[in-house]
């Protein structure tokens, strides 16, 4: 295996010289750092990352830690893993695009495989790491005792760490002004889960923009349809014919995803429901299999997953070149995708 002194003699310099040309150096001239790499290319030396890495403190190494591979499962309409997935690639392209490399390490489902992993980015000296969650929550980890750079993704802490997150809020909260500019007024939400953050913060924007608006909040409109623990559609079909019982019925239902959505189809169209033509329909995530493969095409709010990895890779690249940070939450927005499942009231009056 050839040398940086095998490739010195080579090319006719001193191995200081080969030294600052592997090191980008500026003080090379270009034709001396052409010789060398000349050199480096007709040996085939391949230079001591580790070594180089140990004296410069600079591994070129960011670590990743999901639970996307393990979560990613065939047969679902849209597989568990795919949001962590789309954040990995946000993160990816900005590490490629930067020189360093991304190790990816996945949980295998495992909470407690978490803190094993850090430890093993800590011994292959990563210079940051990003967490990537599933969904938005708060999650609660042993970032600080490890001593490395970290940045989340998709959730947050106490701890102050950076963190990118959806602006579920704001999302919703925009999505349900839209609707009632297409003319609604009995605008129906059929939820996730309550114990999700983003389900109350997307409560909280569909309250906020039916009170700018001059409309009540109708408790009767609000139904939780799909939880971590009932998923099947006897719970969202009983949610549904309680809207439909309703003396004054809902012209739209907004879902709490895209796959309540597409369920929701299934359900109206069973009942001889058309739409929009009957009642309208929105969902929340834009996943385009789902959204432009239905008749009509989906509207709904677009959970910006792969800008959410693209901010946290920059925020920790900007963290390893200043080696300091202050914490933060950033709220990433979420824009509402209007297409043809919600009608225009005036058009039809």
């Amino acid at each position: 295996m050839s040398t940086i002194y095998d490739v010195a003699k080579f090319a006719g310099v001193s191995p200081k010289t080969v030294s600052r040309v592997l090191n980008d150096d500026s003080a090379v001239g270009e034709k001396t750092r052409l010789k060398v790499k000349a050199a480096i290319e007709s040996l085939g030396y391949i230079p001591n990352t580790a070594a180089r890495s140990m004296r410069s403190n600079k591994s070129g190494l960011v670590g990743l830690i999901t639970g996307a591979i393990s979560d990613f499962v065939d047969g679902p309409a849209v597989p568990p893993g795919l949001p962590e997935l789309y954040i990995v690639r946000g993160v990816n392209r900005v590490m490629q695009a930067s020189g360093k490399t991304l190790l990816i390490a996945d949980t295998g489902g495992s909470p407690e495989a978490t803190e094993k992993l850090i430890r093993t980015f800590r011994e292959h000296r990563v210079e940051g790491l990003i967490y990537v969650a599933y969904y938005h929550r708060q999650i609660d980890l042993p970032f600080r005792e490890s001593n490395i750079l970290t940045v989340l993704a998709n959730c947050f802490d106490t701890c102050g760490t950076p963190a990118f997150i959806p602006d579920d809020q704001a999302g919703q909260y925009q999505l349900t002004k839209k609707i009632i500019a297409a003319g609604h007024t009995r605008i129906a939400y059929l939820t996730l889960g309550m114990e999700l953050i983003a389900t109350t913060l997307r409560l909280d924007g569909y309250k906020q923009a039916l009170q700018e608006c001059g409309i009540q909040y109708d408790p009767d409109l609000v139904r939780c349809a799909d939880t971590f623990e009932d998923k099947t559609d006897a719970t969202m079909l009983e949610a549904v014919e309680h809207l439909l019982r309703l003396p004054s019925p809902p012209t739209v239902i907004c879902c709490g995803n895209d796959s309540m959505a597409l369920r929701l189809y299934g359900i109206l169209r069973v009942s001889g429901i058309k739409i929009p033509e009957d009642i309208s329909i929105a969902g929340y995530d834009n996943y385009l299999a789902i959204t432009e493969g239905l008749f009509p095409p989906l509207t709904t709010v677009n959970l910006p997953y792969d800008e959410i990895g693209q901010a946290a890779a920059r925020k920790l690249l900007s963290l390893i070149d200043m080696e300091s940070g202050e914490g933060e939450k950033v709220l990433i927005d979420s824009p509402v995708v209007w297409r043809d499942s919600i009608l225009h009231i005036e058009e039809n009056g």
